[in-house]
């Protein structure tokens, strides 16, 4: 097939969506809260399935909607333009102690109402004791919750919300639509005998499906009858027959298979946005949209019913819908998901469950839909492999070159057989999309749990020095005391012995949540979408689909490898520093004490304390005060060896340069969280799989990280991902990535992720455009899995910082996602900036 690359801007429509959906700050919304409250109350004494399933009958049936002026697309979760409503049966508590702070916090804030505070403050007296957080925290052994609580890891997650990141069969509702689902339920309910051992669970299960898809269909006459309303009211003769149309689709999809393009369209949004609607999860991701949708547009092309521009309108309408779907999270996890993302990853091109390319024309219009809307969602991505168009990669390096942070690209030489290594056959390999940041799974058949926990793995090396103590606590295994470890083999069994035991609680923690989602929260709308759910007689929270798996991600190998790299060299090869000098120097930050607004915060109460116990504190004994505390008390010739160690660990190579020594160092550090995850298994009967990526948590869990042996100060942000820390990549981009391709990718399943920044002129011209599609392609071939990129100069986000208010359109690459550059806290910001900054 030859690509008509034909550029078709931006219509006028799109730019009025736009500017509306930002017009104002996202506001919570009480409406879903109040009636899935009104529906627990009344069915008390029915089974958890079927009390899912009506609370859902109940909301779709009765919370407001909406038709937004100048929709092709319609269905909104909220009244107002990204809105997000309410879970309180994951938890509620978060958001009720932020009632007075959400909306002028760092990371994410949104408007609420007085009237929404108090209809919710009256919602919450029903949920207590009642969450799927509360039941998860009675699940978890003591020694789990006592880690959690000192930051070794974090499976907040889902302990507080819904676990989304799935893709469910679009391309069935599209074909069958949810009639058809019906359908199904029913045969397999007529096969049913009340004799049967599991007649009760299946019988429950399955009657819960079909009150939920039948919920689905009326919410859509809904909006039908809203639409014909509406039009009868328009004056505008163009806005009224548009109205009409939506009426008419809004009738059939999705009840009915999809007949036109214009059709698909709608029903796969009615599915995209319901599924937010049931569960507050994140990364519910439109998956290979240029696969299923692509019939719907080749016939209704063929057959003159349908003009480009108008089939690239519907999807821009698409792209700016998927801007609207937002979710508030308490002001921790808003730190570590910064810039209002849902991870919607949407991914084009690849091959098909035979091994043949299938980039089509809709491939390249996914690409355009994103050049014009200029959004963070969806999340692009797209494959690549030897067979991968050269000309779809410059469609998609021309976007990159925008320096909207998207798409994304992974490689289907790596992940493919991943898969199959984790036991998907090879048609389902073939066929796999990603979800959220960067989690490759088959569609419509897999409960991933992706990113269902960060691991932070500075941490269990802190606790080597400290002995498995932590803030005067015995919070994990004695592995003995440091000073007296004569060997490095000896430093290392410590740390994979701290490792093992925190990865082991961390999987009780998963374990934890899992089952208290399968016990409190099964979603009978999402599991008529996932094979073999209706076949299997169970939810998807109960290890109803295909395949499972659970996908705690860990993250700092950058950090680590440098780390245990210089204590290997400086300790016991060159024998230049001690490990009591490093413990040492840990502990006071290589005497770099703390940062000023500290400093002066301890010094008042200094001063304070001294003034109250009757002693006379002068001008100069203040500042006195003042500096031992932003020095942490270090002597002049104590500094100096501190130094001292600083420049030796300096002078040392760094992961990221292509030194085979370090690289291959790295390649054994990420085997300790690896390898020994892959040994457990979770409730719902599958195994466990590492990812290597943090989202944006390397900043707000760095914020809770000491001092590390690779000269990285206490508190600061930790690497991202696979990628080098920050400025420690210095030569070059192809060396940058030769190291990260020299980690076992395989092995990470879940996903990994390579941050690469690069100046906007680095990108110029077709010579520009070559040379990055080569070192995608050099990535590739040396097998690495995922490459991802801002273009954006260091000077434009410094000023962009600064003036917020003149770069509101601003997008860039945070983690495994884009978002809003002005949207993201300073922290954040800074982290992004601090990224070295690259050229061909």
């Amino acid at each position: 097939m030859e690509h008509n690359d034909i550029e078709i801007k931006k219509s006028l429509r799109i730019n009025k969506l736009i500017e509306d959906l930002y017009a104002n700050m996202p506001e919570i919304e009480a409406d879903r809260a109040y009636l899935l409250t009104e529906s627990y109350r009344q069915t008390e004494d029915e089974p958890i399935i079927m009390r899912r399933a009506r609370a859902f009958e109940h909301i779709l049936n009765n919370i407001p909607i909406t038709i937004r002026d100048q929709e092709l697309i319609v269905g909104s979760a909220t009244i107002s333009p990204r809105g997000c409503q309410v879970f309180p049966e994951f938890s509620y508590s978060w958001l009720e102690g932020e009632f007075d702070t959400i909306a002028t916090r760092s990371s994410d804030p949104f408007y609420i109402s007085e009237d929404t505070k108090n209809i919710l403050k009256d919602v919450f007296k029903y949920w207590k004791g009642r969450t799927t957080s509360e039941l998860a925290t009675t699940y978890m052994a003591p020694e789990t919750k006592m880690a959690m609580e000192h930051n070794i890891f974090t499976p907040g997650n889902y302990f507080y919300n819904g676990v989304g990141h799935v893709t469910v069969c679009y391309e069935k509702i599209l074909k069958i639509g949810f009639e058809g689902i019906i359908n199904e339920v029913k045969k397999a309910l007529s096969k049913l005998k009340v004799s049967d051992m599991d007649y009760v669970k299946r019988n429950e299960f399955l009657q819960s499906v079909l009150i939920s898809c039948q919920a689905a269909i009326d919410y859509a006459n809904r909006y039908a009858k809203l639409a014909v309303e509406e039009a009868k009211k328009c004056n505008d003769k163009t806005r009224k027959e548009e109205l009409m149309l939506i009426a008419h689709n809004c009738s059939r999809v999705p009840a009915q298979g999809a007949a036109t393009f214009y059709e698909a369209c709608q029903s796969f949004w009615f599915v995209q946005m319901l599924l937010q609607v049931e569960s507050s999860g994140h990364s519910i991701s439109p998956g290979r949209f240029d696969q299923y949708m692509f019939p719907y547009y080749e016939a209704d092309i063929k057959s003159g019913k349908i003009t480009k521009e108008f089939a690239i309108e519907l999807m821009d309408c698409i792209w700016v819908k998927l801007n609207d779907l937002n979710k508030a999270r308490d002001a921790a996890s808003a730190e570590g998901f910064a810039g209002y993302s849902l991870f919607q990853n949407l991914i084009a091109g690849g091959q098909n469950k035979d091994g043949v390319d299938v980039t089509n024309e809709l491939s390249y219009m996914c690409i355009e839909a994103s050049m014009h809307v200029m959004l963070p969602q969806p999340s692009l991505s797209v494959r690549v492999w030897n067979g991968t168009p050269h000309e779809f990669l410059i469609k998609a390096a021309k976007l990159t070159r925008t320096g909207i942070g998207l798409p994304a690209y992974y490689n289907d030489e790596v992940i493919i057989p991943g898969l199959v290594n984790r036991g998907l056959t090879l048609a389902d390999a073939r066929e796999y999309n990603i979800i959220g940041c960067v989690e490759p799974q088959k569609a419509g058949k897999t409960e991933g749990w992706h990113d269902a926990a960060f691991f932070n793995m500075l941490r269990p090396l802190e606790l080597v020095f400290s002995n498995g103590i932590d803030q005067g606590k015995q919070i994990s295994i004695e592995t003995g005391d440091v000073e007296k470890m004569t060997s490095f083999e000896e430093f290392f069994e410590a740390y994979q012995k701290q490792m093992n035991y925190m990865i082991g609680l961390m999987v009780n923690a998963d374990n934890a949540i899992d089952v208290a989602h399968g016990e409190r929260c099964p979603l009978p709308f999402l599991s008529s979408m996932i094979e073999d759910c209706i076949g299997r007689g169970k939810s998807v929270q109960e290890g109803g689909a295909v395949y499972n798996f659970t996908g705690p991600q860990g993250f700092g190998i950058a950090n680590m490898t440098d780390s245990l790299y210089a204590i290997k060299k400086l300790v016991f090869e060159d024998r230049k520093v001690t490990l009591a000098e490093f413990k040492h120097a840990l502990e006071v930050n290589f005497g770099k004490g703390i940062d000023s607004a500290a400093a002066e915060e301890i010094t008042k109460e200094v001063a304070s304390n001294l003034l109250k116990q009757g002693k006379q504190v002068t001008e100069q004994e203040i500042r006195d005060i003042y500096t031992s505390v932003l020095s942490g008390g270090i002597s002049k010739e104590e500094q100096e060896r501190l130094n001292y160690i600083l420049d030796l660990i300096s002078e040392l190579p760094k992961y990221g340069n292509d030194v085979t020594e370090v690289d291959m160092f790295a390649r054994e550090v990420a085997y300790t969280y690896s390898k020994p995850l892959e040994t457990f298994r979770n409730p719902r009967g599958g195994q466990y799989q590492a990812g290597l990526y943090p989202v944006s948590a390397n900043v707000p869990l760095g914020a809770q990280t000491g001092a590390t042996p690779d000269g990285r100060f206490a508190f600061t942000p930790i690497a991202d991902g696979v990628s080098p820390a920050s400025g420690r990549d210095t030569n070059g981009p192809t060396a940058a990535a030769n190291s990260v391709a020299k980690l076992d990718h395989y092995i990470a399943s879940n996903g990994t992720l390579f941050n690469q920044k690069f100046h906007p002129s680095a990108l110029s011209g077709v010579r520009g455009l070559e040379n990055f599609i080569s070192l995608i392609r050099a990535f590739f071939d040396q097998k690495g899995s995922h490459m991802q990129f801002n273009v954006v100069s260091r000077d434009t986000l410094i000023d962009a910082q600064n003036h917020p208010e003149n770069y509101k359109n601003l997008v860039v690459r945070v983690a495994g996602y884009s978002a809003l550059f002005t949207s993201l806290s300073r922290s954040l910001q800074d982290d992004i900036i601090a990224r070295t900054e690259q050229g061909f």
